[in-house]
C-alpha cells in the first residue's frame, strides 16, 4: 500500500494515489457510475446480504474492542491491576486488536464526516425514480452514500491485519475487495462510493500503523 517495511509513509504514492482516487470518482459521478452499477447488480445474491450485516464498522469497533478487553484482563491477572484508561491503553497498545480498533475509528470519523457533506444520494433514488443527486450536509440515511461505510471500515481492518500478518494479507486484502464490490451488487452503494471508501480505509490503516509502531514500544 502506501506504507515502507520500516513503517514509513510513501507521501509521493499516497499523493498519487489521492489524485487517482479523486479523479476516478468524479469520472464516476460524472460518467461510469450507472452502467457498472447496473452491470453489478446483476450478480445480486444472498450471500452479499450476509457480508454487509457482518463486516459493519460498528462491528469492527465492537468485535475489537472485545478482544482488547479480553487482552487486559489476561494482562491484569499477571501484574497488579489499576482501573483508569491509561493502563487500559497501556496494556492493550501492543495486540492486533488495537492497532485494527485505531485504524477503524479513524476511517470511521473520515467516512462520516465525508459523508455528511457530500449527501450523495443513494442508488436506491436511480432504481425508483431514474434520480442521482447530492443534498450536503444532510444526516439522512439516503444521503450518506459517498463514501461506503462497509468499504472504509473493513478496508481498514483488513489491510491492517494484513500489515500485522503478512501471510494473511492474502486472504484479508482480497476479502475487502470482495465486501466492497458486495455493496454495489446489493444496491447500497455507486462503485465510486467504493472506490473512495477502500482508499480512506487503506490510508487510515497505514498512517495508524505508521504512527503506533513508532510511538509504542
Amino acid at each position: 500500500m502506501f506504507l515502507t517495511k520500516e513503517n514509513k509513509i510513501k507521501w509521493w504514492t499516497l499523493l498519487s494515489g489521492a489524485v487517482i482516487t479523486l479523479g476516478l470518482v468524479i469520472c464516476g459521478v460524472l460518467w461510469f457510475d450507472i452502467p457498472v452499477f447496473n452491470f453489478l447488480r446483476r450478480f445480486n445474491c444472498g450471500a452479499w446480504g450476509v457480508l454487509g450485516d457482518v463486516f459493519t464498522a460498528k462491528n469492527w469497533l465492537i468485535l475489537s474492542f472485545l478482544v482488547m478487553l479480553v487482552f487486559y484482563v489476561k494482562k491484569s491477572l499477571d501484574s497488579k491491576p489499576k482501573i483508569g484508561l491509561t493502563d487500559f491503553i497501556g496494556k492493550v497498545k501492543n495486540s492486533y486488536a488495537f492497532y485494527v480498533f485505531c485504524s477503524v475509528f479513524c476511517a470511521s470519523v473520515i467516512g462520516l464526516v465525508l459523508k455528511f457533506v457530500l449527501g450523495r444520494g443513494r442508488p436506491i433514488f436511480y432504481e425508483a425514480l431514474n434520480m442521482t443527486d447530492f443534498v450536503h450536509f444532510s444526516r439522512e440515511w439516503a444521503f450518506n452514500s459517498l463514501p461506503s461505510g462497509h468499504t472504509f471500515a473493513s478496508f481498514a481492518g483488513l489491510v491492517m491485519i494484513g500489515l500485522l500478518a503478512p501471510r494473511a494479507r492474502w486472504f484479508t486484502w482480497p476479502l475487502a475487495v470482495v465486501i466492497g464490490v458486495s455493496r454495489v451488487c446489493v444496491g447500497a452503494h455507486w462503485p465510486s462510493d467504493v472506490i473512495l471508501g477502500a482508499f480512506i480505509g487503506m490510508v487510515s490503516a497505514d498512517v495508524v500503523k505508521c504512527v503506533l509502531a513508532r510511538r509504542i514500544k
